[in-house]
C-alpha cells in the first residue's frame, strides 16, 4: 500500500521473515481475569514488524485443562476458522461454563495471505458467580448498631464495625478464591493479613442498580486447622453525611444510602476435589473497631488504643462479641469489578517540613495529588494528632484549606428565628474541611487513613511536639489503575510541563469515577468529560474504565428518559445537554477506540431516548436552557451554545444507529439535527457569510465551527472572524470555558492555523496554561485566573490542550469511522519554535508512533503503524506537500 509515486525519500524499517503472532490476550477486557462472564469477549492484537499486514481469520481454543488446549481436543470449544470479528475480539460460543469454572484458551491468526501464525502463548479466565445463587447462601451482614442518617446525630462518632468468622480445614488445598463486596467500602483480611491491595472497595456506582465485587486469590493465606476471615466497613458513598452543600445540596436525598454492611464468599477447593465454603451469615461475630468516624470529605477519627489486637487471627477469643445483622437484601445487584480497581498507584515522599509553632507542623508533597499520608510516629500513647489538608498556603506559611472545602460550606447563616446556624445544616461544622485526627497506641507506628481520601498539597499537623523528618512522611496516591496509553514530549520545556501537568490532574481525578476535583465535590460531571475525554484517551486505557461511566449515566437516567448533570446522581440536574450529551459521546468513543460493538448495543437505546426527549424540550428548534461555556472569561451562554451542542449530539447518536443498521433512527435523528440547525442559523447565523456568529464571541465562534453548524462555503469567514478575537497587545489570547478551548485549538489546526494554536498552548501571561505554571500549579485549575478561596487547583477541565498534543503537533488522529483504531491519518505539524516532537499512542491494535525531527535541509519523520490497522500519512514541511497511504509497519519519511 505504500505510495512510491511521491518524489520523497521513504523508508520501510521491517523484518520481512519475521513471524506473527497474538499477543496481549484479554478476557472481558482484562488480563487473566478470575471473574469473567458466562460469555466473555476474547481479545487479543497482533505483534509483527512485517509491513501490511492485516488478520484475515483466527481460530480459538478454550480447555478445561492446559493438556486439551490443542485442536480437536478442546473441550470447552473449537471455534475453527472465523472470518468475522464481534467489534474487536470473538465472543465465547462453546459449551456452557458455570461459576467458578476454569478456562484456559489460546488462538492464532491467518493473514490476508492465507500465511498461518503460531499458536499464542495460553491465557486464562475463570468464571464469577454469574447468579444469587451461585452465592452458596451468602448474605448481607451488617454490625449492631444503627445511626441516624438525618440531622445533627449524624455526625456522632459510630465505629466502623469490624467483623469475623472461624473456620477449620483438614484437607490440603489446591485453590481458594474469595469474593466479597461492600455497601460502604468493606476491607476483607484473612488470618491477620489484608487480602489484595485495593483500597475504597468497592467503586463508587448507583448502589441500587449495580455493587461490583472483588475476587481474590487466596489459596496461599490459608493455613491447615484453624483459619479466619474478616471484614472492616466503612461508610463510603453509601452512607453520607446530611451536608448541605452551597447551603442546600443533601446527598442523603439522592444517593442509594444505609447502614454499612458486606457480603462475601469464600469457595476453597481441596486436593481430592471437595469445596468447602465459607460465606457471610447471622454466625459471624462483630464489635466497634478503632476508627469512630469515618466521611469521604471530612475524614476520619480513629484511636489506634482501641484496636482489638488480633481480632481478624485465629484462635481470638471473640466470644463477648455481639452477633451480626443479617439482611435479606438481594443479591441481584452484584456484578463482577469490571475495570480496574483503586490502588495506592504510587508514593510521594515529602520534600519539606516547617515548623510553624511548638504545636504544628506544614509538610510539602511538592505537588497537588489525591490520596492520603502515611506517617511513622514514635509518640507515647494517647498522643492526639490532627491532620488537615489543603492546596495553597497561605502568605505567612499557615494552611489554606478553602479551595478544597466540602461544598463550599465556610461558616454560618441565618436561620428561621435569625439565630445563627451551620451553613451546611444541623450538626454539620462551621468550614467543612478536610481533616483526620488520630490517637496513637504509642510506641513506632505508621498512621495512613483507611476509609477516606483527600485532595491536597500541603498538610499540617498539630499535636506534634517532636520533629518529624521528611523521609518519614509520605503520600499514597489513589486513583483507579489505569495503564498508561500515551506519551507525547517535545523540544518546548514548556509543553512538557504542561503535558505533565495534564497528565497529574488526570489521575488525581479518576478515583472511581472521573471527577471535576478530588476534594470539594468529587462528583462525575458528564460536561467536564466530553470536554477532556479525548485527551484521557490519548494518554490512558479508558476502555473499561469509560464502559463503567457509560453505564452510570444510563443507571441514573431520570424516569423520562433525560439523562443528568452527574454520574452516580447526586441531585445536580441544571447543566443541560452539554453535560447530558456525554454518553452517546463515549458511546461513539468507545466503538472508535475499543471496538466495543456490545456496549454500543446495550446502550444505544439509552441514548436514543435521551435525545428524543431533550429534542422535545426545544423552543422553536432552540435549544433554550443549560449551560454555555462553563468557566469561559466572556460571558456566553444561551441557545446560541446549548443548541450546537444538541445538534453535535443528535449527529452521534444517527451515526450510531447506522453502525447498528437503524437507519430509520439514523433518519429521524438527522432531521433532529438539521432542523436545529436551521433554527439556529436564523436566530444567530443571519449575517455568517461575514463570519459574525451571535454577538461574536471566541466561544460563539468555536461553537460554530467545532460543531459544524455554519455552511461549508462560510467556514473560512468564521474562522477569520475567529481569529480576529484572539488578536490583544500582548500576543494571541483566548477567552473561551472548556468546550471553546477544545474546540478552538482544534479548529485553528484544521484551519490551517497551528502556529496561532502553538503560540496560545505556549502563552505564559494570564490566560494560559504557563500561567498556571508560573504561578506554582502543578495541575490544572478550574477557572484561568485561579483561586485562593473558592475555585479548585486541581480540575481536568482544560486538559483538551493535551489533546491537541496529541492530534496536532503528534499528529495521530483516529479516523471519524474507525471501529477500534482501525484507520488513522498521521498529520503532525511542524511549527516554529519546535525542532523535535516525540508522540506514541498504543491502541488495541498496537503500538502508534508519530514522531519528527528537524535535520539539516528539512524534516526527519518516524512512523510506526500496528498490525490490523491502515493509515494516511499527511507530512508538510515549507511549502511541500506529501501523503501517502499505508499499512502496518515503521516508516522514515525525510522532506528536504
Amino acid at each position: 500500500m505504500l505510495s512510491l509515486t511521491i518524489p520523497v525519500l521513504i523508508a520501510a524499517l521491517q523484518t520481512s521473515a519475521a513471524p506473527f503472532r497474538p499477543m496481549a490476550l484479554s478476557c472481558d477486557g482484562q488480563a487473566a481475569p478470575m471473574a469473567a462472564t458466562a460469555r466473555p469477549r476474547l481479545a487479543w492484537r497482533i505483534e509483527s514488524a512485517e509491513q501490511d499486514l492485516q488478520q484475515a481469520g483466527w481460530q480459538v481454543l478454550v480447555a478445561s485443562e492446559l493438556h486439551l488446549l490443542e485442536p480437536l481436543r478442546a473441550d470447552l470449544w473449537d471455534s475453527g476458522k472465523l472470518t468475522a470479528m464481534e467489534g474487536l475480539g470473538v465472543r465465547y460460543g462453546g459449551a456452557a461454563l458455570a461459576a467458578g469454572q476454569a478456562c484456559v484458551w489460546c488462538v492464532r491468526s491467518w493473514d490476508a495471505d492465507g500465511a498461518l501464525s503460531p499458536w499464542s502463548a495460553p491465557a486464562t479466565f475463570e468464571v464469577a458467580p454469574l447468579s444469587p445463587e451461585d452465592w452458596a447462601g451468602a448474605k448481607w451482614i451488617e454490625g449492631a448498631s444503627d445511626a441516624p442518617s438525618s440531622g445533627a446525630g449524624a455526625y456522632d462518632q459510630l465505629p466502623a464495625p469490624l467483623m469475623r468468622k472461624s473456620f477449620q480445614l483438614s484437607e490440603p488445598v489446591s485453590k481458594a478464591r474469595l469474593h466479597v463486596a461492600g455497601l460502604g467500602i468493606g476491607l476483607p483480611s484473612l488470618n491477620g493479613r489484608a487480602v489484595g491491595a485495593r483500597r475504597l472497595d468497592p467503586t463508587w456506582t448507583a448502589f441500587d442498580k449495580r455493587v461490583f465485587f472483588s475476587t481474590y486469590d487466596v489459596t496461599a493465606q490459608l493455613q491447615a486447622g484453624e483459619n479466619c476471615l474478616g471484614l472492616e466497613l466503612g461508610n463510603g458513598w453509601y452512607r453520607p453525611l446530611p451536608l448541605r452543600m452551597w447551603g442546600r445540596l443533601n446527598l442523603t436525598e439522592h444517593l442509594a444510602m444505609g447502614q454499612p454492611r458486606a457480603i462475601a464468599y469464600l469457595e476453597i477447593t481441596h486436593a481430592d476435589g471437595t469445596q468447602t465454603k465459607v460465606t457471610t451469615g447471622p454466625e459471624w461475630r462483630t464489635a466497634p473497631g478503632p476508627t469512630l468516624f469515618n466521611n469521604l470529605y471530612l475524614g476520619e477519627v480513629r484511636d489506634e488504643r482501641l484496636l482489638p489486637i488480633g481480632w481478624s487471627e485465629p484462635g481470638f477469643d471473640d466470644e463477648a462479641w455481639a452477633p451480626v445483622r443479617a439482611q435479606d437484601a438481594t443479591l441481584k445487584t452484584l456484578q463482577p469489578l469490571s475495570l480496574p480497581p483503586v490502588r495506592a498507584a504510587e508514593v510521594v515522599q515529602a520534600v519539606g517540613i516547617e515548623r510553624l509553632d511548638a504545636d504544628t507542623l506544614i509538610v510539602d508533597f511538592g505537588q497537588n495529588l489525591t490520596g492520603v499520608p502515611e506517617v511513622d510516629l514514635s509518640v507515647e500513647a494517647g498522643t492526639a494528632l490532627t491532620f488537615r489538608y489543603g492546596e495553597l498556603l497561605h502568605d505567612d506559611g499557615t494552611l489554606n484549606p478553602l479551595t478544597s472545602v466540602c461544598g463550599q460550606i465556610k461558616g454560618m447563616r441565618e436561620g428561621p428565628g435569625g439565630e445563627r446556624v451551620p451553613m451546611g445544616g444541623p450538626g454539620a461544622p462551621e468550614v467543612a474541611w478536610q481533616q483526620d485526627v488520630y490517637t496513637a497506641r504509642g510506641g513506632g507506628e505508621t498512621y495512613s487513613p483507611k476509609f477516606t481520601f483527600h485532595g491536597f498539597r500541603y498538610m499540617e499537623i498539630k499535636g506534634a511536639a517532636g520533629e518529624l523528618d521528611p523521609s518519614r512522611c509520605r503520600a499514597l496516591l489513589l486513583r483507579t489503575d489505569l495503564a498508561s496509553a500515551g506519551s507525547f514530549s517535545s523540544s518546548s520545556d514548556l509543553l512538557n510541563r504542561i503535558q505533565g501537568m495534564c497528565r497529574r490532574t488526570f489521575l488525581a481525578n479518576v478515583v472511581g469515577v472521573q471527577s471535576d476535583c478530588p476534594h470539594r465535590e468529587r462528583f462525575a460531571y458528564g460536561g467536564d468529560i466530553v470536554a477532556t475525554s479525548d485527551a484521557f484517551l490519548m494518554n490512558f486505557d479508558m476502555a473499561q474504565f469509560y464502559a463503567k461511566t457509560v453505564r452510570d449515566w444510563a443507571d441514573s437516567a431520570r424516569p423520562d428518559g433525560l439523562l443528568t448533570d452527574t454520574a452516580p446522581f447526586v441531585g445536580i440536574h441544571y447543566c443541560g445537554v452539554g453535560w447530558a450529551m456525554v454518553h452517546p459521546w463515549l458511546l461513539e468513543r468507545m466503538d472508535q477506540h475499543y471496538g466495543d460493538r456490545a456496549l454500543l448495543v446495550e446502550q444505544f437505546p439509552v441514548a436514543l431516548r435521551w435525545l428524543e426527549a431533550e429534542a422535545a424540550r426545544r423552543k422553536d428548534g432552540l435549544v433554550v436552557t443549560g449551560l454555555g461555556d462553563h468557566e469561559g472569561l466572556q460571558k456566553a451562554r444561551g441557545p446560541a451554545l446549548t443548541t450546537p451542542m444538541f445538534v453535535d449530539a443528535a449527529r452521534r447518536v444517527g451515526r450510531l444507529a447506522r453502525r447498528l443498521g437503524e437507519t430509520e433512527k439514523a433518519a429521524r435523528c438527522d432531521a433532529l439535527a438539521n432542523e436545529s440547525v436551521a433554527a439556529w442559523r436564523l436566530a444567530f447565523g443571519a449575517e455568517s457569510k461575514a463570519g459574525v456568529i451571535g454577538s461574536g464571541t471566541q466561544s460563539e465562534l468555536a461553537f460554530a465551527l467545532g460543531f459544524r453548524m455554519v455552511a461549508e462555503e462560510h467556514r473560512d469567514a468564521v474562522l477569520r472572524q475567529l481569529r480576529e478575537t484572539l488578536e490583544s497587545a500582548d500576543g494571541p489570547r483566548l477567552q473561551t470555558g472548556i468546550f471553546g478551548t477544545q474546540l478552538l485549538l482544534e479548529e485553528l489546526s484544521r484551519g490551517g492555523l497551528s502556529d496561532l494554536a502553538l503560540a496560545l498552548a505556549t502563552r505564559e501571561t494570564f490566560p494560559s496554561w504557563g500561567w498556571m505554571l508560573a504561578n506554582d500549579a502543578t495541575t490544572l485549575w478550574e477557572h484561568w485566573e485561579g483561586s485562593t478561596n473558592t475555585f479548585s487547583n486541581n480540575h481536568p477541565m482544560f486538559g483538551s490542550v493535551s489533546q491537541w498534543f496529541f492530534r496536532w503537533l503528534g499528529g495521530i488522529q483516529l479516523d471519524p469511522d474507525a471501529v477500534g483504531f482501525d484507520r488513522v491519518t498521521i498529520r503532525p505539524q511542524v511549527l516554529e519554535g519546535l525542532d523535535h516532537i516525540e508522540c506514541t499512542h498504543r491502541s488495541v491494535r498496537g503500538l502508534i508512533e508519530s514522531s519528527w525531527e528537524r535535520i539539516p535541509g528539512g524534516v526527519r519523520y518516524s512512523i510506526v503503524i500496528p498490525p490490523d490497522t491502515t493509515a494516511v500519512i499527511e507530512l508538510s514541511t515549507g511549502p511541500h506537500h506529501r501523503r501517502a497511504e499505508v499499512g502496518s509497519g515503521a516508516y522514515v519519511f525525510e522532506l528536504k
